[in-house]
Formats: C-alpha cells, structure tokens, sequence
C-alpha cells in the first residue's frame, strides 16, 4: 500500500530552526511597524509645522470666525501648505490602515514570504547586515 506524499514545505527553512526564525521575522515586522509609525511622526514634527505656520493667518481667522468656507479658501490658495498636511495625514492613515489590517486579518501570504526572503538574506550576509544586532541577535 503506498503511502500519500507529503505536501512540500512552502518554507525552504529546517524543522530545528523554525522557533528562532518565526521570531526573527516577528521581529523584522515590529521593526517594519515601528519605522512607519516614526516616519510618520517625522513628517508631522517637520512638515507639519512648517504647513501650519503658513496657513497662520487663516487659522487666526478660523479661530475668530470658523466656517467651511474659510476652511476651503485657507486650503485652496497655500496648495503648498495643504500638499503637506496632506502627506503628513495621507501617510498616517496609510500606517494605520495597514497595521489596522495586520492585527485584524494577519499577514498575508505574500507579506510573510517577502518577510521571510528578508530575514534569509539577513543571515546569510551575518553580522555586515545593518539589521543584523536587531534581527538575529
């Protein structure tokens, strides 16, 4: 009587090094995680003031008198201030999202592949790898 075969591993790691290396690409996605959320509040302590401080005028107005329309002609006529305060909060709902889809969904497949080709070439170029000490240490 044959035997079934086996499904093949998606995975080209060994059995012995599963634990540690399920741990290193856990902590190259909190890496991930924690670089957007930093690149985001980058933006918002550079750009964000910078864009703050040339609409002050219109938030001087908006204080005195707040109505949309004073809202819309602030925007409107500093395309370069709302081009920022755009980024800053397109980029912040673009983490979100995504972390937002992480935690509710999980990675998906193609997340943890990319993850785990990542942590190969970590291991396999060692400690000149810049993430090595954070990763495999």
């Amino acid at each position: 009587m044959a035997q079934p075969e086996e499904p093949p591993k998606t995975s080209w790691y060994t059995d012995e090094s599963d634990q540690s290396f399920a741990k290193q690409v856990q902590k190259l996605h909190h890496l991930q995680v924690f670089t957007r959320w930093l690149f985001a509040g980058f933006l918002w302590l550079t750009i964000g003031p910078l864009c703050a401080w040339n609409l002050r005028s219109e938030i001087a107005l908006l204080r005195q008198y707040f109505t949309w329309v004073a809202v819309r002609y602030g925007l409107y006529y500093h395309p370069l201030a709302t081009l920022g305060l755009s980024f800053c909060l397109g980029m912040t709902l673009a983490v979100l999202i995504w972390q937002s889809r992480n935690i509710l969904l999980g990675l998906p497949q193609q997340e943890k592949q990319r993850l785990e080709q990542q942590v190969f070439r970590i291991r396999q170029q060692g400690p000149s790898h810049p993430l090595w000490r954070w990763i495999c240490s």
